[in-house]
């Protein structure tokens, strides 16, 4: 199937009445998300790569043109006009990895006003999600303060492609490695993993299913020891691990229970029996809540396994975004809608010290000490530069959450820095409203005003 269907059905007719109407000038479209959700102070840009991928790679063809004309019921000729239909436009975003804050444009689309329309849909998915899942895993880094992270979140995610985002985003932002096979080998992380229960429970014995785990891989080995009872697990996997010689590196995981307390004992168990080396993992129900109260009851947990709480970033599974016109055929557009208003022309974010940031208009001038957050990442509907290495982001992601205020990174009860608006954009919004207004009430059309 062809990806330019992946669309909602408004956007397909309003690209095609846009296209009948002689409308093709063009118009830029910006992604911005309006409020953060609870208990987050700061959201990580993410999920711009594969959008990329999507806009170089559209094009409506004669299929995409009978399954259009097939969900609107009408005769495929009739919809001929969207053939060929792709994407030649430009795209200014804010790299993945950077950290951003509510109302800043994540991106901003400038390309003839149906090619712009008919790729909302698949943009604001990959944007909202991949930021909503890479802000929530940033979250348990803070958390573990210095532990590792990884992932487990695959058989939770929803769909095989979440799952794929969630162990790269994981990555992107610090995790140590994945349980995901196939993304591990994808993005070059290190696969990690244990054993499940059934596997202590079909040998009926945890020393020999411990031994028969050992004898197929020698190690590192982790052993998973709460089956039966904890305290006794752990007694027999370190007996198990002196009696095969393994030490360094191999460990126990802790998947249930009150995990501080089990955490306690396990250590102490494997102090006493020689084996300071051997590590605890944590899994079970965790996500940046929990590990940041093991972490604070300074329990012994030297690895944090998270999840599904984490994969659909379970408390904030979505974001308050909009992807929203704000100049067509240099026009200024803006929305009045009350608590939803937008404002016009093609904007700028500005960074200065202390994420002091400033939404501006795109053509003002970079104020004294501040740099530009968004950078042209497509022109021509094709990229600017090659796919954006993993690590670069992680790199951009770390620097910024070096500088992020410390309330905003605040687990419970952040405070996250506010963007101001520059003179200039709230001038030329007053404007363009009043402006707007008055068409309305004389029924004139709408303003002409440049910036």
């Amino acid at each position: 199937m062809s990806n330019a269907r992946i669309t909602d059905l408004y956007e397909v007719t309003m690209a095609h009445s846009y296209l009948l109407e002689g409308m093709t000038a063009p118009a830029t479209f910006s992604l911005f998300v309006r409020k953060l959700p609870p208990d987050r102070g700061f959201l990580v840009a993410a999920g711009l790569e594969p959008v990329l991928d999507h806009l170089a790679e559209v094009r409506v063809d004669e299929e995409d043109v009978a399954a259009f004309a097939a969900a609107l019921g009408r005769p495929a000729p009739e919809l001929a006009p969207l053939r060929g239909l792709g994407f030649t436009g430009e795209v200014r975003a804010v790299p993945e990895g950077r950290i951003v804050l509510a109302g800043e444009p994540l991106l901003e689309v400038t390309a003839p006003i149906a090619e712009a329309q008919l790729v909302e849909s698949y943009l604001l998915n990959q944007v909202c999600h991949q930021t909503a899942v890479a802000s929530k895993a940033a979250r348990c880094v803070i958390a573990a303060a210095g532990r590792p992270v990884v992932d487990f979140s695959l058989r939770r995610t929803h769909g095989a492609d979440a799952g794929d985002q969630a162990a790269r985003l994981g990555a992107l932002v610090g995790f140590a490695g994945t349980s995901n096979v196939a993304a591990a080998h994808r993005y070059g992380l290190p696969a990690v993993g244990t054993m499940a229960h059934s596997y202590i429970e079909v040998f009926g014995d945890e020393a020999e299913a411990f031994r028969a785990y050992a004898r197929a891989h020698p190690g590192p080995v982790t052993f998973l020891v709460d089956t039966y009872d904890t305290g006794a697990g752990v007694a027999v996997a370190a007996r198990v691990l002196r009696e095969l010689g393994l030490h360094q590196g191999c460990g126990v995981r802790l998947d249930s229970g009150d995990l501080g307390a089990l955490a306690m004992a396990a250590r102490r168990i494997l102090d006493a029996a020689g084996l300071p080396g051997v590590r605890i993992t944590a899994s079970g129900g965790l996500d940046e809540f929990a590990v940041e109260r093991l972490v604070r009851e300074r329990a012994p947990i030297d690895l944090f396994a998270v999840g599904t709480l984490v994969g659909v970033s379970a408390d904030a599974p979505y974001l308050d975004a909009a992807y929203k016109l704000v100049e067509y055929d240099g026009r200024p557009m803006m929305k009045l809608s009350a608590a939803k208003a937008t404002t016009p022309g093609a904007k700028q974010v500005f960074r200065g010290p202390g994420f002091t940031d400033t939404i501006a208009l795109r053509d003002e001038p970079v104020p004294p000490g501040a740099r530009p957050l968004l950078e042209t990442v497509m022109a021509h509907g094709q990229r600017t530069r090659p796919p954006r290495p993993l690590a670069e982001a992680r790199s951009a992601f770390e620097a910024d959450l070096a500088r992020l205020p410390p309330a905003a990174r605040l687990i419970a009860g952040p405070t996250p820095p506010e963007a101001a608006v520059s003179d200039r954009l709230r001038r030329f919004s007053a404007e363009v409203r009043r402006q707007l207004e008055a068409g309305l009430r004389s029924g004139r059309d709408v303003p002409t005003l440049q910036h």
